[in-house]
């Protein structure tokens, strides 16, 4: 069974929502072990609405569509349902009254553009669930099947959970279940990923199934997600976790994080095993690992806390000393003198130095990290291009995987 989401709007096209039902419904077909291989954003527009949809039953069992079931005129997917369908609009009275109810249990009259919420295409059936004034539509046409959803996303929900799916599965017939899970890993490009996994990517790809993708995630590292389809959930599960086995063997310790757990969730978990608190001196990132650390729940008692300064003169100041001239001997003493004006075990710091190899006015992207621990500290040299909020980004992130790894590099407690 396959299924196509068509999203309605004229506004997504031009970036002034943001299509999370999608992805939201997307979500529930692979939870029903549904297949949904296409998702579409279609503007208000009936040709190009009847277009899309014709396209999208020639590759589908069923196709969902969202959006454009309100009372205005540019609210035409009933329209272009009908058409599509070769079929005309016939208003129920039932709906009607219905929604006459809605407007006078507010004491509100009910305006006649709300009339056209009660056109239905004739054959189709209107979907039980209606928490709004739109109703939903089951349209069936010869072997396969129309939803009409609301875009308000709590209408859409209850109509999706409650007809939807259920009718979704029982056409589909034998039952499947789909499973993933995500490894995040930081340190490595999506290219050089793709490299090291290319051997298993092409025993999968000739097994079919479980599969690998690579989703590049910004900040949030480059996630490797295995997905798995089975008749139950502890087939998939097994598969997952063979698949799952076999990734850590080869990326290793590139591997920061399952599914949704982010760096700095991580980070606290290990310095809490190994009974350690952390102090941040912050320059390069401007405050911004300190908000990512004291937004993770668990942070209390491991953050002691951090500076947030501009210009050596101030680090100076609050750490107590005056900063060595060599970029590498200052970040590591920045990290050192933070540990322990917090008094701290662990201190992190990382500044931007200038590359005399740079041809001039070229883009200052070295950068040094820094971790002091037990008395020792370690500067690690990385190169961040990118502007300076990319930069702020990915230093945050580089500098907490620096001390994820020289943690996980000391053993046990």
């Amino acid at each position: 069974m396959r299924c196509e989401v068509i999203a309605v709007g004229s506004e997504l096209l031009l970036g002034q929502n943001i299509d999370t039902n999608s992805a939201w419904i997307g979500e529930q077909l692979a939870l029903a072990g549904i297949d949904s291989h296409y998702h579409t954003h279609v503007g208000d527009n009936r040709a190009r609405i009847v277009e899309t949809l014709r396209i999208a039953l020639t590759r589908n069992d069923a196709v969902i569509m969202c959006g454009g079931l309100g009372p205005t005129h540019d609210d035409i997917t009933r329209e272009a349902i009908a058409e599509t369908m070769g079929v005309a609009l016939v208003r129920d009275e039932a709906i009607v009254e219905r929604i006459r109810e809605r407007f006078a249990a507010r004491g509100r009259e009910m305006p006649r553009n709300n009339l056209r919420q009660a056109d239905v295409p004739e054959g189709a059936s209107i979907i039980a669930q209606m928490p709004g004034t739109a109703p939903g539509l089951a349209c069936p046409l010869r072997d396969k099947v129309i939803y009409a959803v609301p875009g308000v996303p709590y209408e859409m929900r209850e109509m999706i959970a409650g007809t939807i799916v259920p009718d979704l599965r029982k056409r589909a017939g034998a039952a499947a279940v789909i499973k993933s899970r995500t490894l995040r890993t930081w340190g490595q490009s999506e290219s050089g990923l793709a490299e090291m996994l290319e051997a298993r990517i092409a025993a999968l790809d000739e097994a079919g199934n479980p599969t690998l993708a690579l989703l590049a995630s910004g900040i949030e590292g480059i996630k490797v997600r295995i997905t798995a389809r089975a008749q139950d959930r502890a087939t998939a599960q097994r598969l997952l976790d063979d698949e799952y086995r076999k990734l850590r063997t080869i990326l290793g310790d590139l591997v920061f994080g399952i599914d949704a757990q982010t760096m700095e969730a991580v980070v606290i978990d290990l310095l809490r095993a190994k009974n350690l608190t952390l102090a941040v001196a912050e320059c390069l990132t401007g405050g911004l690992m300190s908000a990512r650390l004291t937004r993770t729940p668990g942070v209390d008692g491991i953050l002691r806390g951090s500076v947030i300064a501009v210009g050596a003169q101030t680090l100076e100041h609050l750490l107590g000393a005056s900063l060595p001239a060599d970029p590498q001997a200052a970040a590591g003493a920045m990290a050192a003198g933070v540990r322990k004006l917090f008094a701290a075990d662990v201190g992190l710091a990382a500044i931007s130095a200038d590359d005399e190899s740079e041809a001039e006015n070229a883009a200052r992207d070295l950068v040094l990290l820094a971790v002091a621990i037990d008395g020792e500290v370690e500067v690690r040299n990385v190169r961040l291009p990118g502007d300076r909020e990319r930069q702020r980004q990915f230093v945050a992130i580089s500098l907490l995987n620096f001390l994820r790894l020289e943690i996980a590099s000391r053993g046990a407690a």
